[in-house]
């Protein structure tokens, strides 16, 4: 594994640093009382726009969470080279937020760039908030990763992650995965299944349905920040005292 984390294509050197930042970071093993999963997570594609909120996250990650994610425990700069170099044309990019429309977990799809052999598998790495473990989110996220792979007439999702990463190895086992070990890393591969019609409709309704949510958490979002405006400018009134006099 490399020690750079620059987003680029698979599998030759210069685009080795995207193939290390794909390790994915999921939920370590989860407690003897699991929180319960929810049975739907708004997932959205993100876009350049987002980066500041998907930098945001990654910085929020602790150090082992980022050795987990990145392979080695990357530097605040090298997370920022990372996020700059993300290539929203070629590659997708999910995210779930929260009311706060901050980035709680995140999920890169990395597809193969031009000069590579068509049937070059995608590639997924994924991160989670340390407070959401264990509630699906990762599942849902490589789920998610798998639906959009297929229908873009991808036949394989291939994930590169530390072998010490039994949540994400757990996950793509639990998806059909093979799984095969070589010391302190472990490469997952899944057959995905042709596209078809509903698979389609699947990725279209999920799509709908993010953007409608995450349209509500900003209307929702904005509203709280003019109740708190408004509290702050009644305080102010408040504590000046009446005008005039």
């Amino acid at each position: 594994m490399t020690a750079s984390i620059d987003a680029h294509g698979p599998s030759d050197p210069q685009h080795a640093d995207r193939n290390q930042a794909l390790g994915a970071a999921l939920p370590p093993d989860a407690p003897a009382k699991k929180p319960p999963e929810r049975s739907w997570i708004p997932i959205r594609s993100l876009g350049p726009a987002h980066r500041p909120r998907i930098l945001e996250h990654l910085l929020s990650l602790s150090e082992h969470d980022r050795y987990l994610r990145f392979g080695f425990p990357a530097t605040d700069a090298q997370i920022e080279r990372y996020v700059d170099g993300l290539d929203f044309d070629r590659d997708e990019v999910f995210g779930v937020f929260n009311r706060k429309l901050k980035v709680i977990a995140l999920a890169h799809l990395a597809y193969a760039g031009d000069g590579y052999p068509a049937d070059t598998p995608a590639e997924f790495g994924g991160s989670v908030a340390e407070h959401l473990r264990g509630r699906g989110f990762g599942a849902r996220l490589f789920e998610h990763a798998m639906l959009h792979a297929r229908n873009r007439g991808i036949d394989k999702l291939f994930i590169h992650a530390l072998s010490e990463n039994t949540a994400m190895l757990r996950i793509a086992r639990k998806a059909g995965a093979t799984v095969q070990r070589s010391g302190g890393e472990s490469d997952a591969t899944l057959t995905l299944p042709p596209e078809t019609l509903a698979s389609q409709v699947e990725q279209l309704v999920g799509e709908s349905a993010a953007a409608i949510d995450y349209q509500l958490k900003q209307q929702a979002r904005a509203v709280e920040n003019f109740i708190d405006a408004l509290v702050e400018v009644r305080s102010g009134v408040g504590k000046s005292g009446p005008a005039g006099g």
